[in-house]
């Protein structure tokens, strides 16, 4: 069914294209946001990823899975938008006094929220602080719940190296849990 419209989309069909584009958004949007760790950033870059997948859909080879093909063009996205990426301080929460302010939640249990909101803070944090390659490689196992091959094929690396960066990367999220004392 994908590779008929596939077909129909590198033809110029627009309702495969949208319906491809439709079936795509929260899959890269997810990806984009767990490597990020931005909402508006992620948006954006699953935004890009889409537009570019677009533009070069007729040189995607029907004879392989679509999926690896468009998550690599988001990961790739992705990993450039981590190297250009400079420390930034926000004033956005800041009071008039240069103090920051509070802000009370909305949530009906706030401490299931409070809970959930630093593990969130502490996984990201974790990722951080691997390498953009290696932070795909984690995020595309871990939450896409891609293959080694389907990696491979996004990532460009070889099976071996993928087990061993994820093997790395396991290594060096559970040290920097030890030496920090984060519980995730």
């Amino acid at each position: 069914m994908e590779q008929e419209a596939l077909l129909l989309a590198q033809r110029g069909d627009r309702d495969a294209l949208s319906d491809l584009v439709t079936a795509y958004q929260k899959p890269l949007f997810y990806l984009c946001y767990r490597m990020l760790g931005e909402r508006r950033e992620a948006e954006d870059a699953a935004q890009e990823a889409l537009v570019k997948a677009v533009v070069k859909l007729h040189t995607y080879d029907t004879e392989r899975p679509f999926k690896p093909w468009v998550m690599r063009i988001a990961s790739n996205e992705c990993i450039d938008r981590l190297r250009r990426r400079k420390p930034e301080v926000s004033l956005d929460d800041m009071g008039e006094d240069g103090a920051w302010e509070w802000k009370a939640g909305n949530s009906p249990n706030p401490e299931a929220e409070l809970l959930h909101d630093e593990r969130e803070t502490q996984v990201r944090a974790l990722l951080e602080t691997l390498s953009a390659t290696d932070r795909a490689v984690v995020v595309l196992f871990y939450w896409e719940g891609l293959s080694y091959v389907e990696i491979e094929e996004v990532t460009g690396l070889t099976v071996s190296a993928i087990k061993s960066r994820l093997f790395r990367a396991r290594r060096s999220m559970a040290q920097t849990l030890l030496e920090e004392g984060m519980y995730v």
